[in-house]
């Protein structure tokens, strides 16, 4: 069944990084035009979802301040986007998740509707945005019984995305239409450029 809502999914941003790229600043907290990125985040996904989780190891306080639950991994060790993504299940009430990182600004403004489509259309467990041939392995919508397979897989030793996605029935949903919606910023140079809108918006 098509989601009826937004208020049927839960939107997550993964913010649980360390931001080596980034000279270990808080990618989620770097400013972009005069506002933390994760601010531009929030602002393109809560239209499109019901309640927002932000997955976060450190900062949690700032994080706090835009008013939305901030959840740690539960798995030490940043372990990387699987172990945001868990927490996020495990504190998930709606029956599906749609993710989104915090440092891709310009996330499309249809992305879990899309998502939903194609989740639905082919009844996956998880639906998963690509561009071209590249996959988006972060901008996925998944229905929250995936959680228990996300456990084993991750207590198991498993990190990586497609590697779980495999353990699953998963679609790709194509975005070739916004390919630069999915631009993140990992570096001081990338966050400089996009200051300098050098990057469309």
């Amino acid at each position: 069944m098509i989601p009826a809502s937004p208020e049927n999914i839960t939107g997550l941003i993964l913010a649980g990084g360390r931001g080596s790229r980034m000279g270990g600043v808080d990618k989620g907290l770097a400013l972009l035009d005069g506002r933390p990125m994760v601010s531009h985040v929030l602002d393109r996904l809560a239209p499109q979802v019901g309640p927002i989780l932000i997955s976060a190891n450190r900062s949690t306080e700032h994080y706090a301040m835009f008013g939305r639950p901030v959840i740690p991994d539960r798995l030490e060790g940043f372990a990387g986007p699987l172990a945001g993504l868990e927490a996020g299940l495990a504190a998930c009430t709606t029956p599906y998740l749609a993710t989104a990182p915090c440092d891709s600004p310009f996330l499309p403004p249809d992305l879990v509707p899309r998502l939903a489509e194609a989740l639905c259309a082919e009844r996956a467990s998880v639906a998963v945005a690509r561009t071209g041939d590249q996959l988006q392995p972060v901008f996925a919508l998944m229905r929250s019984f995936a959680l228990p397979d996300l456990q084993a897989f991750t207590r198991a030793g498993g990190r990586k995305m497609e590697l779980w996605l495999r353990r699953l029935k998963w679609v790709a949903c194509p975005f070739d239409d916004a390919p630069d919606a999915f631009a993140n910023i990992n570096t001081p140079d990338e966050l400089r450029a996009h200051q300098a809108g050098d990057f469309p918006r």
